[in-house]
């Protein structure tokens, strides 16, 4: 069996390398963060996901999974790591490709005649071809003596594990070998999706495709909101309503949009077609501006000075994660307008970039207004307690 090398044992990695494990295959994670490695090692995780820890033990006991911080050979190199946005001098929104540019410098040396070199993070178009022209410069090898494939994640959190079994795969290579080859490698892991080879430019957009409809849709969402709110109609009702349609398929508006994909990938592709992308630019600028125009329509209820309950702040239900979260934007953008937060994410431990992290019941009990800006299921259990005090409900919880 081969032996699998994962860079990055973060929110994607860390599933990914236990997956692969189970599915019979020696595995070693690579991690730059000692800490990680160490805890890793003694089989305790570092991230919130169900189920993770008990897989995490299972793939252990096999005796097939390590983690290491210096890279090791391999057959296959599995690139997840973080592929943010940056502000350029100029002002516009780009790609920041320095972590997977770095992996690749990286484990350019490990790399030997044959070995195959996936990129999972999520990439603007030609990124694979750049981590090819990197492991070459660094190994030593010519292009082809070794194979690049992108393999775009696909998964979300909580439910992490069971989609890298059940979601469909696409894999897409320069190469129709070096994808078929790919193909092999990820079948055992995908045991109810389908995978689907192509090339590597357009395996590259899917993902930036899949994302940025639904950035684009929630888009719309978000304006709809707006809209009802000046006519005094409740929007989630609306989008019910609308939804009944057999061909409408209105997503639902919140506080904006947050994680490591929706509030990222529209920019890889606005990046390289600046010129013939304005719905995608709009689209993100809507989303983007979402937490300022919360926190300007509940001044119409409340006044600076008060204490408002900010009822979540990861960026999405039931999760730890706060990557871009605009719920923790929108409690940043109350305390510079003067308010007291009293902040409440019942999934993080502890504080919260800066935010004492209060439980609900605190929270409720001091504060003058709530503004539920996340479903999470204990905020669920609890509505009527939220519902003793006056209120903003950004995600239709309340209802």
């Amino acid at each position: 069996m081969k032996k699998i090398e994962i860079i990055g044992c973060g929110y994607i990695g860390l599933p990914t390398a236990i997956t692969f494990t189970l599915a019979g295959y020696e595995v070693c994670g690579f991690d730059i963060n000692e800490k990680v490695v160490k805890s890793l090692n003694e089989g305790r995780i570092h991230i919130v996901e169900p189920d993770l820890q008990e897989a995490m033990d299972k793939a252990m006991a096999t005796g097939r999974l390590s983690f290491t911080t210096s890279p090791e050979p391999a057959d296959v190199f599995i690139i997840a790591v973080q592929t943010p946005h940056r502000d350029t001098p100029e002002g516009k929104r780009v790609s920041d490709m320095t972590f997977v540019e770095s992996a690749a410098r990286t484990i350019a040396p490990a790399v030997k005649e044959g070995d195959l070199v996936v990129l999972e993070s999520t990439s603007a178009p030609y990124s694979t071809r750049r981590v090819e022209e990197l492991i070459a410069e660094g190994s030593g090898l010519k292009p082809d003596q070794f194979m690049t494939a992108h393999c775009p994640e696909r998964i979300i959190p909580g439910q992490m594990l069971r989609e890298l079994r059940e979601n469909d795969r696409i894999i897409g290579s320069a190469r129709p070998e070096a994808a078929e080859y790919a193909k092999e490698i990820y079948a055992p892991v995908v045991t109810q999706g389908t995978i689907r080879t192509t090339d590597d430019l357009t395996a590259e957009m899917c993902k930036l495709v899949e994302n940025t409809f639904r950035d684009i849709n929630i888009a719309y969402a978000n304006e709809l909101s707006k809209v009802c709110d000046r006519l005094g109609i409740d929007v989630f009702n609306l989008i019910n309503l609308a939804n009944c349609h057999p061909r409408v398929n209105v997503h639902t508006p919140g506080v904006g949009v947050g994680g490591h994909c929706i509030a990222v990938d529209p920019w890889f592709i606005h990046e390289k077609f600046e010129d013939i992308t304005p719905l995608i630019y709009n689209a993100r600028v809507i989303n983007d501006s979402k937490p300022e125009w919360v926190a300007d329509r509940i001044a119409q209820d409340v006044a600076p000075g008060a204490k408002v309950a900010v009822l979540g702040l990861s960026f999405k239900p039931n999760i730890d994660d706060t990557r871009e979260s605009p719920s923790l934007e929108f409690a940043e953008i109350l305390q510079r307008r003067g308010y007291e937060v009293l902040a409440v994410e019942p999934f993080i431990e502890g504080p919260v970039q800066g935010f004492e992290n209060h439980s609900l019941e605190e929270a409720i009990e001091k504060c003058d207004y709530a503004v539920v800006t996340l479903a999470h299921d204990p905020f669920k259990a609890k509505k009527e307690l939220i519902a003793t005090k006056p209120f903003f409900d950004c995600v239709g919880l309340m209802r």
